[in-house]
């Protein structure tokens, strides 16, 4: 079974262009999957009880988005055996996961992002490449893992626009603003200072070596605090206050869903619930005859 799961993992790294988050999760859920069915010596392939069983073993310990998640890597899996003709039919259709609630993105207002951009103050050379980092993921939206896969050259500061290599290596533009592209040219020549060798990273770490996204999410959460917002801050509640401020100024679905390299609008439809809540609340602060005189 290791063999075929390595098959399925050389697949969706090659054919797929899936990132190595996702690869390293399908490889730790197969590899969970492929220790269950030897502790119960069966074939899963001929027996879909046993990938029943498996499933069903999951709702004791896991939450519903991670088993649904485990669920999806177990499907995709199946799905893939039964195409190469490795399965003769398609066990995949007779698994059902939980439902999970889809929740909205958090995203923060456009003072507290303002807040957190001004958390890395001086000209320390980590200190100007932080701030770079801040502004260009409120100015873009980009993912964690784009961001610190741009190379010097992927970012046009005279055009103002960055080249991104997305999920399934797709290839976009994406406009960034004035401060961002301020921000960069005040890092460059700190970046001079940081580099060994000839890397080609935008973003470098002290040893000047490639950042990586852990690095990225932690630094965010330390400015988050000295910041003073009390909140979970990632990488991802960036992108998402990128898009909802967008929405909020005026930009259409179409071209949101293009800047965050969605492939689906309907992804890309979820920050206007996002918005709604927004309306909701100020009209129910500010409007006269919005509540019931009991409430007031």
């Amino acid at each position: 079974m290791e063999g075929r799961i390595r098959e399925f993992i050389d697949y969706m790294r090659v054919e797929r262009g899936a990132s190595p988050n996702t690869i390293r999760a399908y490889e730790r859920d197969l590899m969970a999957f492929k220790g269950f069915c030897e502790e119960r010596g069966g074939d899963p392939f001929k027996d879909p009880y046993l990938v029943r069983a498996f499933v069903g073993g999951l709702y004791r310990k896991h939450k519903k988005t991670t088993i649904a998640r485990k669920l999806s890597s177990i499907k995709s899996f199946l799905r893939f055996l039964h195409r190469r003709g490795v399965i003769d039919r398609d066990i995949a259709t007779l698994l059902t996961g939980p439902r999970v609630p889809r929740s909205l993105p958090r995203s923060l207002t456009v003072d507290e992002v303002f807040a957190l951009l001004d958390a890395p103050g001086g000209k320390d050379p980590l200190r100007l490449r932080d701030r770079a980092i801040l502004e260009l993921l409120y100015s873009s939206g980009l993912r964690v893992g784009e961001l610190v896969s741009l190379d010097v050259e992927d970012v046009d500061l005279e055009g103002k626009v960055v080249r991104v290599f997305g999920k399934g290596g797709k290839e976009r533009i994406v406009p960034i603003g004035d401060k961002a592209v301020e921000a960069i040219r005040r890092y460059l020549p700190s970046r001079v200072l940081l580099l060994k060798g000839d890397e080609r990273a935008l973003f470098l770490n002290r040893y000047g070596k490639r950042l990586t996204a852990r690095s990225v999410e932690r630094l965010i959460k330390a400015y988050s605090r000295t910041s003073g917002l009390f909140k979970d801050v990632t990488p991802h509640v960036l992108r998402h206050s990128f898009a909802t401020h967008l929405l909020g100024g005026g930009a259409d679905l179409r071209s949101i869903q293009e800047m965050l390299g969605h492939s689906n609008l309907s992804t890309t439809q979820r920050y206007t619930h996002v918005s709604m809540e927004r309306i909701m609340e100020v009209y129910d602060r500010a409007h006269p005859r919005s509540r019931g005189e009991d409430d007031v």
